[in-house]
């Protein structure tokens, strides 16, 4: 298990593109596996996490490789063409990955299994396993639906209208994938709206989805419908992927909570669907530009300036972010915490419940470390209050990250600004996400450095 240090540092500075975006980067290589022809995809992540749906996707049949310019060419086999994969599919840290090749092969006639890390086999899986198994498919998984889980799919798959009892992007895309295959119509329907990069996608690739707002019922739950027509095919197209939101979110923080910084993000998604941080940072009062809003490859995407200090003579103010706000910002909360630790004022976050079944217990984890970084921190079963220090932390711990890219690159940020080092061990995990985070970060100013600490749970060094 790897540490590495986050020393207290000067202000970042500099001009920088973010790798690509995570969610987008599976999709394009699921989509493209699934499509007639030949599919090029540009600024794709090439970290731990899309390596294995790439790898899964070529055990299914597709041709998937890389140019020497970094684009990435996929042959698809079609619509019902996947084949069996004569070995078990490892997702590695992947819970999108995993979740959305779930809903790939459990319309087609195929048996496949599935596994990944420590972390992954201990997240839940039923959420996605229920409505695919009202399609049809059957599955076998270890204790409370967890991997690793075998999948014998369909052969004569159902289309379904499912309303999702949670806000998942990852649940409707299975479903979604799954209808495909599948003849008829299926639909999904959300009580709040979820990230929308699977929608987007297919259109994009030719399928038929209408969306539209369901009234509502005689109970009261109306909500937002996604249909799809199954057995469509699938044609080959161009994908660029842009800067993933989740990433640049950790540079945005730590050049507004560390003093004298300016950093300039390019190319940043702004989903609206899934860049609520940036809304939230403005109420903070952040110093935060946007310009150059375009779109690319179907998504919209803007260039960032962030700077450090002061705005009209105050620094970042407390915030609550209401439950309503969460599904819009639900991966950016370890690093939201991490402004809040600095911010004048207490700042509260609800509706986090879901935090509790990420790669970590997040909540647990933000709680902890935080306590330990000398911050005052409380939570309930779904929100945590934060009581900000009104500049830099204390630091001067040490924390065990707990399988969690997030959870590692959100202290090594708070790091930077705190009065003394925090280390995390476990920081090998970052690569599933952003391999060399600690370089670029080094790169505009930070003191991150390798370090001999021992494996811990989270406690005071």
């Amino acid at each position: 298990m790897s540490a590495l240090q986050s020393d207290p540092s000067g202000p970042w500075k500099g001009t920088i593109r973010v790798p690509g975006d995570k969610s987008i980067s599976h999709r394009a290589l699921i989509f493209g596996g699934l499509a007639v022809g030949e599919t090029r995809v540009s600024g794709l992540l090439e970290a731990e996490d899309v390596l294995a749906t790439a790898d899964a996707m070529r055990a299914l049949g597709a041709e998937i490789t890389k140019d020497p310019d970094g684009t990435w060419r996929i042959i698809g086999v079609g619509i019902g063409g996947l084949v069996e994969p004569d070995r078990v599919l490892d997702l590695g840290n992947s819970g999108t990955g995993v979740r959305l090749l779930l809903g790939v092969v459990a319309t087609h006639p195929i048996t496949t299994m599935f596994t990944g890390d420590t972390s992954l086999c201990s997240r839940p899986m039923g959420r996605v396993i229920n409505p695919l198994t009202e399609m049809g498919a059957q599955f076998t998984a270890r204790g409370d639906n967890r991997l690793p889980l075998t999948v014998v799919g369909s052969h004569r798959p159902l289309p379904i209208t499912y309303r999702t009892p949670v806000p998942s992007a990852q649940v409707k895309s299975a479903i979604l994938l799954a209808g495909l295959n599948t003849p008829g119509i299926t639909q999904v329907i959300e009580a709040t709206p979820t990230r929308d990069h699977t929608e987007r996608m297919l259109v994009k690739f030719g399928a038929n989805v209408s969306i539209s707002e369901v009234a509502a019922e005689a109970d009261g739950a109306g909500g937002h419908s996604i249909s799809l027509v199954g057995q469509p095919e699938l044609k080959s197209t161009e994908v660029i992927v842009p800067a993933d939101p989740s990433s640049a979110a950790f540079l945005a923080v730590a050049g507004l909570i560390i003093p004298g910084s300016e950093l300039e993000l390019g190319n940043v998604g702004v989903n609206p669907l899934r860049a609520g941080l940036f809304g939230v940072l403005a109420d903070m009062d952040a110093d935060l530009t946007r310009s150059n809003e375009s779109e690319i490859g179907g998504e919209p995407v803007a260039d960032f300036i962030v700077r450090g200090g002061i705005r009209g003579g105050n620094g970042l103010k407390g915030v609550t972010v209401p439950a309503g706000h969460a599904p819009s910002m639900i991966d950016e909360f370890p690093i939201l915490a991490m402004a809040a630790a600095c911010a004048t004022g207490t700042s509260r976050f609800e509706g986090l419940a879901e935090l509790r079944i990420k790669e970590s217990d997040r909540l647990s984890a933000i709680v902890d470390g935080l306590t330990a970084a000398g911050v005052t921190i409380t939570a309930t079963d779904d929100s945590i209050e934060i009581k900000g220090c009104g500049g830099p932390p204390p630091g001067g711990a040490t924390i065990d990250c707990q399988h969690d890219h997030r959870i590692a690159m959100a202290f090594l940020v708070l790091g930077a600004a705190a009065k003394e080092p925090i280390t995390v061990t476990g920081a090998e995990t970052i690569a599933t996400s952003w391999p060399g985070f600690d370089e670029t970060c080094n790169g505009l100013g930070a003191r991150i450095a390798a370090s001999d600490a021992a494996p811990a749970n989270i406690q005071n060094a």
